[in-house]
């Protein structure tokens, strides 16, 4: 049996044990037998802690068999890396779009200074970038996110690199 922070987390946040089997996508007797300090499996333990918000290796206070401590630490290190490379995707899409927007801006400036365009060619600067960051945020959580919650199962979504 391990030692499990699991009831004393869900209490800071503030948690039922219903919200946490919610909020993970477990059954409230797999939070019951967690918080008791029974085995579960990775991918339940990921999902509690990806619900929590916290790293695995938080959920307990001591780990009694050897090989769950491995794979605990080894899990881990796959959701750090599942990480990276998910919020690498997400940064280098950003990258395109901010691109994008400074060749369109430039192209704005020159055809404004050098073109018969009138006055509304300048409204091109805040069209593509006020609708390109909706258009890119509706698309990253409609169709991009779950492709890369497919993908990099360890990870989540973060919202801070699209800001």
């Amino acid at each position: 049996m391990n030692e499990s922070r699991i009831a004393q987390l869900r209490r800071i946040k503030g948690w039922t044990q219903e919200r946490l089997a919610a909020e993970s996508g477990i059954t409230v007797r797999t939070v019951q037998r967690l918080e008791a300090g029974n085995d579960a499996s990775l991918e339940t333990i990921s999902q509690v802690a990806k619900a929590l918000d916290v790293p695995v290796g938080d959920l307990f206070t001591s780990v009694q068999t050897p090989k769950f401590s491995e794979a605990v630490d080894g899990l881990e290190a796959r959701t750090q890396a599942d990480q990276e490379r998910r919020d690498s995707v997400t940064k280098g899409i950003l990258l395109v779009f901010r691109g994008v927007g400074i060749l369109v801006t430039f192209g704005t400036v020159i055809l404004a200074t050098t073109g018969n365009f009138g006055w509304y060619i300048w409204l091109l600067i805040p069209v593509y970038w006020g609708v390109g960051k909706l258009l890119l945020e509706a698309v990253s959580r409609l169709s991009l996110d779950p492709k890369l919650d497919a993908k990099y199962p360890l990870s989540r979504a973060n919202r801070k690199l699209l800001s």
